[in-house]
């Protein structure tokens, strides 16, 4: 079965009691569980971790490697500050979809730049819990596309 990595970053496990006017009152075990039902529906497993911790986010991307079609990743404000897991997100030969749950152009002038967003192969941001949804089928329509070019089996 395809698998897709999800990483939730830094201060993402707060989901539902930090800030909810600007990132929505769902916890990121309510949202992890949107993102589990679409997956079932669409035919993949995800892998879903959460760290307030640079490292283990580049951890999780390195070990991808081996099985991911795709990655979906929420840095939090690492977005804006770390060239580390940019770098990771670059090195990787999977599509990473970064996801905001706010719409971080219309935030404070810092969180407008995304040093990550440019290593990832598309941003969606300011949508909400749905940004999640619409990478993973984005991710699973890419797969499938790129299977029937190259003739190799889309299930």
């Amino acid at each position: 079965m395809k698998q897709v990595l999800v990483l939730h970053g830094p201060n993402l496990n707060l989901l539902g009691e930090r800030e909810p006017d600007l990132y929505g009152t769902l916890t990121l075990a309510q949202i992890n569980d949107r993102v589990q039902s679409e997956a079932e529906r669409l035919g993949v497993k995800i892998t879903v971790v959460q760290s307030n911790h640079e490292g283990v986010l580049i951890d999780e991307l390195h070990a991808a490697r081996e099985w991911a079609i795709g990655g979906i990743i929420n840095p939090g404000g690492l977005s804006h500050t770390s060239v580390s897991l940019r770098d990771a997100i670059a090195a990787v030969e999977y599509p990473v979809i970064e996801v905001h749950l706010s719409n971080i152009y219309a935030r404070e002038h810092f969180r407008r730049r995304s040093l990550t967003a440019a290593a990832c192969s598309g941003v969606i941001s300011g949508l909400g819990w749905q940004g999640y949804l619409m990478g993973l089928q984005a991710i699973v329509s890419q797969n499938e596309e790129a299977a029937t070019e190259d003739g190799s089996e889309t299930a």
